[in-house]
């Protein structure tokens, strides 16, 4: 059977482009498909082949990626996928309108909805570009959004990664959608229950990641806060917070892992669709603080591997950190919990079982996971 594997594209190092790079280690034989590749910015594939579209040719096209939105499904339609038994895409937006035989299976792991589609308001409210010439944008995103649906039909199988993002899907698109919760990779992350005094932020700094209540609370209380990533409100919240508050820009992935352990806590105040970084705190040994909606619903115990607060304003965070101040954690406790439900082997169990389903066949096990079936 001929593999192929798609992605949205490979231009930054987001819980999506984890998961497709575990999909990769699992499916070495596969053939690698994205719309723009960035070796330097995303993930580590090694010497695999990356098979791009059209668009890599364009000049800045890894840089400004988002700007050339009306033009991802023309690319992707016209990737050359017909000699493929079986294609994988992963995607938030547009991989999953690839071309295949009428025999060929589309499985489609499907982090979300296109959400700057969908929810374009919470999702570009803060671009400059977007305010200036938002009456245009609406204009082709309506356009853009009778496209998305025509080509959400393409999937034979949709796979989501919370039971928030199988209801988007089955509202929007009209598919049903098997939920299997997204795994990460456990040998990249390390267990510390020497806790340092500090809490910490990992996050792409976009509005709906809501880091501004993190920082008035911050600001508030005067605990150390690190906040690793980076974005278009950075400057603004770098400009609201005070000296407790440390903006640490990239960081490696080597130093990302030591954040997260030595952390007392971590904080998430998104809506997240699924969320990993809970997931990768919680492997870490370190709960979690997190607005009570959405994916962390799937993944986190109150009082056992976080807590939850249930608005997202600082004074909600405020009284979440007080009761998470008042409660003894149990690290090892709370990374066995992250290592028994949210493995590699178990994703790998689940998926195993649903490709012998659907495509009468079992995977072979490359990278010798004992799977849990």
């Amino acid at each position: 059977m001929k593999i192929a594997l798609v992605h949205d594209y490979l231009t930054q190092r987001g819980g999506a482009e984890r998961v497709f790079e575990l999909l990769c280690q699992y499916f070495p034989e596969a053939d690698v498909f994205t719309s723009l590749y960035d070796p330097e910015g995303t993930i580590e594939l090694g010497d695999r082949l990356v098979n791009t579209t059209q668009l890599q040719n364009i000049p800045g096209a890894t840089k400004y990626f988002r700007l050339l939105a009306p033009f991802y499904y023309p690319a992707f339609r016209a990737l050359g996928l017909q000699e493929y038994d079986l294609i994988i895409s992963s995607t938030s937006s547009f991989a999953k309108g690839v071309r295949k035989r009428p025999d060929a299976i589309h499985i489609c792991f499907c982090h979300n909805v296109t959400r700057f589609l969908w929810d374009t308001q919470t999702y570009l409210r803060e671009y400059k570009d977007f305010r200036l010439y938002s009456s245009l944008i609406e204009k082709i995103f309506n356009k853009l959004r009778e496209f998305d649906i025509i080509y959400a039909q393409e999937p034979d199988l949709y796979i989501a990664n919370s039971t928030t993002v199988a209801k988007r899907i089955q509202s929007i698109y009209g598919k049903p959608a098997q939920v299997i919760h997204y795994p990460i990779n456990t040998s990249k992350f390390i267990f510390d229950d020497k806790k340092e005094d500090y809490f910490y932020v990992s996050s792409r700094m976009i509005s709906y990641k809501r880091i501004d209540i993190i920082v008035e609370a911050f600001n508030w209380l005067g605990w150390t806060l690190l906040i690793a990533g980076d974005g278009p409100e950075r400057e603004r919240l770098e400009a609201k917070a005070l000296n407790n508050i440390r903006f640490l820009g990239y960081v490696s992935d080597k130093e990302r892992k030591q954040l997260l352990a030595k952390a007392r806590g971590v904080i998430i105040a998104a809506l997240e669709d699924y969320g990993l970084v809970p997931i990768e705190a919680n492997t870490s040994g370190t709960p979690v603080i997190a607005y009570g909606a959405g994916g962390v619903l799937e993944t986190q115990i109150p009082g056992k591997t976080g807590v939850f607060f249930n608005k997202q304003t600082p004074e909600a965070i405020h009284a979440a950190l007080v009761e998470f101040n008042q409660l003894t954690w149990d690290y090892a406790q709370i990374r066995n919990y992250a290592l028994s439900n949210f493995s590699e082997a178990v994703f790998f169990g689940k998926v195993t079982q649903l490709m012998e389903q659907v495509c009468g066949f079992m995977p072979h096990n490359p990278m010798n996971l004992s799977v849990q079936v």
